[in-house]
Order: structure tokens, then C-alpha cells, then sequence
């Protein structure tokens, strides 16, 4: 087993991925699968489409090129069972095998018939089949627009009914009513219609017509598209669907307005008959025609009698004619009542004017100015002699207060000179001087500017300045200490013994 294991080629992942694709492409190449749809996502922005076919024991992988999606007639959907036709091949990326599908169809017809169901089931619930949102048809539609096959028996049906009933304008959209571009023409027709306007070149329709012969399941599915059945419910101008036989039924005949079993039905339902039309018309004129003259009839008996039961014109004029007479008769002495009164009344109205003049109005007015300027000339002579009077108080007044304060100016003065005074003579009695005059000296050094308050201050044979009450001298201080006993110090004055009693001993204390 070692030998084996060592004699086998080394391959790298790759080579062995694609010797894998290889062998499996070669030997199942195109294969025919039947399975349960499942993961289904619709288109990738690619446009390509990636799933699973599945069964009760297995799941392969698909996968639908863009082309070939477009080109489905039936569109898968989740859940539902097809079967695919395609090639095996491998995923190298992923290691798992896929199944490359280039054709897809219905496992039967029970399958298109369950997805049918379902989708019918998914509009309903949204409202789309409703009654109270169908509209009703036109009576007489000036203009019908047809969505069907041109080259089909369907069209030249419709256009052969519609010109035995009620010949109108009929525009045709055409489009193809089988295949894989089935659903969308007949959807984009529907939208084309509803988007021309109102008085345009091309005439908006006033009712579509959506018609197809008969035929299988698979060749009336395009009419079964979701997209489809969304743009009949949404269509704002009335539709009515003839798709197929009376026996088959289809989406787009629950969203219509209406259902026709055919399209000759269809074209029977959107126009009269004109000649019933014309028939009853007639009948009607008729019956108009003989109203109208049995009531020209009836209002002419009416008007007779009216007449036979109005009385004569002179019985009618005579009470007329007598009260006119009468008021005749009242009118020159009415006339001349009404002359005085109004005569009166002029005169009255001739004296209210009179005294409402402009000449008696400015009489007034004028006394009324003199009696105001005689009044205005009186109140100024009494205003100026109340003010002549209050000045002259006041002068008083004024006299009176400069004589008071004359007699204050001259009390403060008196006052003022005896403080002057007063102080004065205390000065006097502070100036130094004055103790000079009384005998004092002072005694200063010989430069005449220290003091000499004491003995101890004098050295023997200092010079001394002697100041006076009359003058300055000059003097020597002795050696001795004493004077001779002989020498009696004078007395002082009676004022000094005063001046002693709180005051020091020494001479300059004195000042």
C-alpha cells in the first residue's frame, strides 16, 4: 500500500478540480431534472438567475444564463415543480456541482394551475378584483381602442361586429397575444393608451378592448402575468377582456371592468345596435310628438273656460269709472285746502328764516362781541387794581424786612466789635512786651538768639544780650556765683506774685 501511495502523481488542487469538471461534463453532459423550485430570488443585477432544484432526498444547485430568463414563456417561481433541461458541470470554487439550465417548463399542468391559483389568491387579497373599483362602460363610445393581433381572425371579428352595431372610430394597438413578449407588449399597450391625452392627434380611447382566441393553458399564461393584471386594475380608461373561449379564464378577466366570453362579445358590449337605437328614437319622437298635443289640447279647454268664467269688461270698468268721477268732483276743493296749507306753511317758513338770517344771525353775534369786550375791559381794570394793591403790600412787606434786617446787621456788628475788642486786649495781655514794661528782662546769648532760662547755662565771662522793654545791651557774666549780700534782689510787682501762682519759676515760662 506504502509502494501505491508513493507511485501516484502529485496533482495540485486546480489540476484536480478540473479533471473532476472534466470527468463529470463527459459523462452526464445534458440532463433533463425534475424538482421542486427552491431559493428562488428573481434576476441578480446581473440579469442572470441563481437556484436550487430539490426533491425529497437531494438539492443540486442551478444556475439560468440572462438569456435564457428572457426567454422563458413561464417564469419560475418558490415552490413550484419544473423540469430543467441543462449540463452538469462543477463549481471549483465551492467544490459542489451544478446544473447549468438552458430550458425550463412546468412539471404538468397541475403545477401552472397551483401557481396560477396562488397568484390569484396574492391579488385578490390585495383588492385588485373588487367590484366596487370596476367602472362602467361608455353607451355610445366615440373612439375604441383594440389590444390584439393585427393579422388574427380576432381583430377583423370585432371590426366586422362594431360596423353592423354602431360604426365609431376604432384604433388598434397591436401586439403579440402568445410567447415570451406576450405580457409585456399587451401591458405597455395598456399604458400607452391611458397616457394619451384629451384631445390629442391621436384620439384617446373612451373604452379598450383586450381580445385573444382560444387555446391551451401555456398559450394564454402570458395573460396571467402579475404585471399585466396590475396595469388592466390600474387603467383609468374602462377595459373589457375577451381572451380566449367562453370556457377559459385568465387574470387579466378578473382585473377588466368587464369579461366578454368572445371578442365579438366584447365589441357587442362596448356599442348598441344603431338601428334599435334609431327605432327607439323614432318611438320616442312619437310618443313626444302626441304628449305634446294633448297638452296644447288640454290648455286650450282649460283657456276657454277660463274666458267663459271671466265677467264683462263694462262691469268691470263701471266701479272704476264712479270712483273716478267722485275724485273729480273733490279734486278743485282739495286742490284749494291744500294751496293754504302750504301757503301757511311758507309763511311760517319764510319767519324761521327771517330769524335765521345771516344779517339777524350777525346782529347777534355783534352784541354778544360788545357785551364780551365790555365785561373783558371791566375784569382787566379789576385785575390790574388787585395787582396795584397786592404790590403795594408787598412794598410794605419789603420795607418792613429791610428795616429788621438793618436792626440785625447792626446788633451783629456791635457784637462783632466787642469780640474784636475783648480779643484784643487779651493779646495785649499775652504780648510779652507788656511783662518787659512791668521790669522783666530777657537774657540771651551773645549772638541773641538762645534763650537763658538758668544760672547753670552762664560760663564767667560769657557774653550775654540783655533785651528790655526799650532796647538791647550787651553784658559780661562775672565769675562769682553770688552776688555781694548787699545786693538785695528787687521785688516783683504785685501782677508778677499773680503770675507765680501756677507759673514756673524762670523767666521764660512768662511767654
Amino acid at each position: 500500500m506504502s509502494d501505491i501511495t508513493d507511485n501516484a502523481p502529485e496533482l495540485s488542487v486546480t489540476e484536480l478540480s478540473g479533471a473532476l469538471k472534466r470527468t463529470v461534463e463527459d459523462r452526464f453532459g445534458y440532463v433533463r431534472v425534475r424538482g421542486e423550485v427552491s431559493g428562488w430570488r428573481g434576476p441578480h443585477s446581473s440579469g442572470h438567475v441563481y437556484f436550487a432544484l430539490k426533491d425529497q432526498g437531494a438539492k443540486i444547485d442551478a444556475v439560468m444564463w440572462k438569456g435564457v430568463f428572457q426567454r422563458l414563456r413561464v417564469k419560475p417561481e418558490e415552490g413550484m415543480e419544473v423540469i430543467a433541461t441543462g449540463k452538469i458541470t462543477t463549481y471549483p470554487n465551492k467544490s459542489s456541482y451544478q446544473i447549468i439550465v438552458e430550458s425550463i417548463e412546468p412539471a404538468g399542468v397541475g403545477a401552472l394551475l397551483a401557481q396560477l391559483e396562488d397568484r390569484r389568491r396574492r391579488l385578490a387579497g390585495e383588492g385588485l378584483f373588487d367590484d366596487a373599483r370596476k367602472q362602467l362602460l361608455p353607451f355610445i363610445p366615440r373612439t375604441i381602442g383594440v389590444i390584439t393581433s393585427p393579422t388574427g381572425a380576432v381583430i377583423r371579428d370585432i371590426l366586422h361586429r362594431i360596423a353592423d352595431r354602431f360604426p365609431v372610430r376604432v384604433v388598434v394597438w397591436p401586439v403579440r397575444v402568445q410567447g415570451d413578449t406576450c405580457a409585456m407588449e399587451v401591458t405597455r399597450a395598456i399604458e400607452g393608451f391611458n397616457a394619451l391625452p384629451e384631445g390629442g392627434a391621436l384620439a384617446r380611447p373612451d373604452v379598450i378592448i383586450v381580445a385573444r382566441g382560444g387555446g391551451s393553458l401555456e398559450d394564454l399564461w402570458g395573460f396571467n402575468d402579475e404585471a399585466l393584471v396590475r396595469a388592466a386594475a390600474a387603467s383609468m380608461i374602462p377595459l373589457v377582456s375577451a381572451v380566449g373561449h367562453e370556457t377559459d379564464w385568465t387574470l387579466i378577466d378578473h382585473a377588466s371592468d368587464r369579461r366578454a366570453p368572445t371578442p365579438t362579445a366584447a365589441a357587442e358590449m362596448c356599442v348598441p345596435v344603431r338601428s334599435d337605437l334609431i327605432g327607439q328614437v323614432d318611438v320616442l319622437a312619437r310618443r313626444q310628438h302626441g304628449a305634446m298635443m294633448r297638452l296644447s289640447e288640454r290648455r286650450r279647454a282649460e283657456m276657454r273656460a277660463l274666458v267663459r268664467a271671466m265677467p264683462d269688461a263694462q262691469d268691470l270698468l263701471a266701479m272704476p269709472r264712479q270712483r273716478l268721477d267722485r275724485a273729480g268732483d273733490m279734486l278743485p276743493a282739495r286742490a284749494n285746502a291744500l294751496l293754504r296749507d302750504h301757503s301757511v306753511r311758507l309763511a311760517q317758513l319764510g319767519a324761521l328764516v327771517a330769524r335765521h338770517s345771516p344779517y339777524a344771525e350777525l346782529a347777534r353775534r355783534r352784541e354778544r362781541l360788545a357785551g364780551l369786550s365790555a365785561r373783558l375791559n371791566a375784569g382787566y381794570v379789576t385785575v390790574l387794581r388787585r395787582e396795584a394793591e397786592r404790590m403795594k403790600a408787598f412794598a410794605g412787606r419789603l420795607e418792613m424786612v429791610h428795616e429788621r434786617l438793618r436792626r440785625a446787621c447792626l446788633g451783629g456788628l456791635v457784637q462783632r466789635r466787642n469780640a474784636v475788642s475783648g480779643l484784643t486786649k487779651l493779646l495785649a495781655s499775652f504780648d510779652h512786651r507788656s511783662v518787659l514794661a512791668r521790669g522783666f528782662a530777657l537774657v540771651r546769648g551773645v549772638d541773641g538768639g538762645q534763650l537763658v532760662r538758668s544760672v547753670a547755662q552762664i560760663a564767667p565771662g560769657q557774653g550775654l544780650s540783655i533785651e528790655f522793654a526799650d532796647g538791647r545791651a550787651a553784658a559780661i557774666a562775672s565769675g562769682d556765683e553770688a552776688p555781694p549780700a548787699s545786693s538785695a534782689p528787687m521785688r516783683p510787682r504785685a501782677p508778677a506774685k499773680t503770675a507765680s501762682r501756677g507759673a514756673p519759676k524762670t523767666q521764660g515760662d512768662l511767654f
